[in-house]
């Protein structure tokens, strides 16, 4: 936020009735794309009325504690677990921990990949990411295509172990593979 929109903010309230309040809602507009209160609210423990948080209103009102909250997660989620497995892997593989990274399709709009490897080792983990909701489609690098690999980690099933001449991710898809 530059020093102007900061100034604007701190008086925009004492004196938006001056120009019949567009300073103010100029100001409002400016806090609600730069503050972070929009996507801070209390900790949805449970779907209770104030999400197992506080039994008083608090200043930020939880929202949707019905569908999203750490009791039904537990319960039947499927991120916790996720992560169980990434802390897991990071613990017990020494590519993960210890391995130098080398990026690939750098120039891919949609894929985020690399290669995370060991001096004293040929083993490599392979990792892509589809950051989007969209799928799409990336052609492999040479020294990937007819691989064979071991999924590590996915949130999609996978049925082949053999790399082709492209990949494709399904949205949101992140893949992690030794070869």
């Amino acid at each position: 936020m530059s020093f102007a929109d900061s100034f604007l903010c701190m008086i925009g309230y004492n004196i938006y009735n001056i120009d019949g309040g567009q300073i103010e809602k100029k100001a409002l507009k400016i806090i609600k794309t730069k503050a972070r209160d929009n996507s801070r609210v209390p900790m949805h423990w449970d779907d209770s009325q104030y999400a197992g948080f506080s039994d008083v209103k608090p200043w930020l009102m939880p929202t949707d504690q019905n569908q999203v909250n750490v009791e039904k997660e537990l319960a039947s989620g499927e991120i916790f677990d996720y992560y169980q497995k990434l802390i897991k892997l990071r613990k017990n593989e020494k590519l993960i921990s210890y391995g130098h990274i080398k990026m690939f399709l750098k120039d891919h709009p949609q894929v985020f990949a690399y290669e995370r490897f060991l001096d004293n080792s040929d083993k490599k983990l392979v990792v892509f990411t589809n950051f989007y909701g969209k799928e799409c489609q990336a052609k492999l690098p040479k020294e990937y295509v007819n691989k064979s690999y071991q999924v590590l980690i996915s949130n999609y099933e996978h049925n082949s172990n053999q790399f082709k001449q492209e990949i494709i991710l399904k949205p949101y898809e992140a893949l992690a593979v030794v070869i």
